[in-house]
């Protein structure tokens, strides 16, 4: 059977030795949309994001992505118990905690494992969780992540827990918008997630969708900017951690709108496509995510 829980549930997945510059950190940036807003050339906090000062700072989410930065090939599916393609695979959920903010050079060695398989019915769901420590082996960041499988359910696993956020009935503390421009996923993309299914129509097609889809990991990244610049001040290290459930997908051009409501230690957003209604109303969101505050 293409997915075996008895082999793939805790197995250790081989080492990932990783190294990153300033560059990449800007590209990054660049690649979820800071510097696309008017006066952003301009703009003392946005430039702290964008070009190599002393007081350069680097957004969390960098740490999802960082080990496979320099990667050129497509995403490897590899994994002990696991015979799967690309084109079945959509990303669930993504978190990433950081032990100290991360810095803006460095390198590192990511550990991680299969932690679950769970039985969705029609899908399957494959749950990674990483550790990665420096050079001299002190904690950098935490990283959980799922891939949703479909067409490889119905095994007779344990369904998983739900991790649907509860979103308050008050009216958001921000409410922001972001246009996605026609290049996003193509730039994005070289920040190591070369997956076609984000660059050619063909395997788009092929995976189901008319297009070529944007990379949940940068909407991932755009919906964290939004929260730093437009709640926190833009202020990196006020970020702990950032957990988003993916709901939904992002073509190219659409605009994402961003919701997020202040509740003191913790952030609660809710990300919609900006032509559908207000998604405390009961729209299908994008994604919900929680950002947890380094301080309260």
């Amino acid at each position: 059977m293409p997915i075996d829980p008895s082999k793939a549930i805790g197995a250790e997945l081989p080492d990932q030795s990783f190294a990153w510059t300033e560059s990449d950190v800007l590209l990054y940036h660049l690649g979820i949309g800071f510097g696309s807003r008017p006066g952003d050339n301009v703009d003392v906090d946005t430039l702290r994001f964008t070009t190599e000062r002393s007081d350069l700072q680097v957004l969390p989410s960098f740490g999802v992505v960082v080990p496979t930065f320099h990667e050129t090939a497509p995403p490897s599916l590899e994994m002990p118990g696991v015979d799967i393609s690309l084109s079945q695979v959509v990303h669930g959920t993504q978190e990433v905690e950081v032990h100290r903010p991360v810095p803006t050079s460095g390198s590192g060695v990511l550990h991680s494992r299969i932690s679950d398989v769970w039985d969705k019915g029609k899908a399957a769901v494959i749950v990674r969780e990483g550790r990665a420590v420096d050079g001299a082996g002190d904690p950098l960041f935490t990283t959980r992540s799922s891939i949703f499988v479909r067409g490889e359910g119905g095994f007779g696993g344990e369904r998983g827990p739900s991790s649907k956020v509860e979103l308050p009935t008050r009216a958001a503390d921000l409410d922001s918008s972001y246009l996605v421009t026609p290049q996003q996923a193509l730039l994005y993309r070289l920040c190591g997630d070369r997956n076609p299914l984000h660059s050619s129509p063909s395997f788009a097609e092929k995976a189901g969708f008319p297009v070529p889809i944007l990379h949940g990991l940068c909407s991932y990244g755009i919906v964290l900017r939004e929260v730093v610049q437009g709640l926190l001040g833009s202020d990196a290290t006020a970020v702990r951690s950032f957990a988003a459930r993916f709901a939904g997908i992002v073509f190219p051009g659409e605009t994402i709108q961003v919701q997020a409501w202040d509740e003191g230690a913790r952030i609660l957003v809710a990300a919609t496509i900006a032509s559908e209604v207000d998604a405390r109303q009961g729209a299908p969101v994008l994604a919900d995510c929680v950002l947890t505050r380094s301080r309260a």
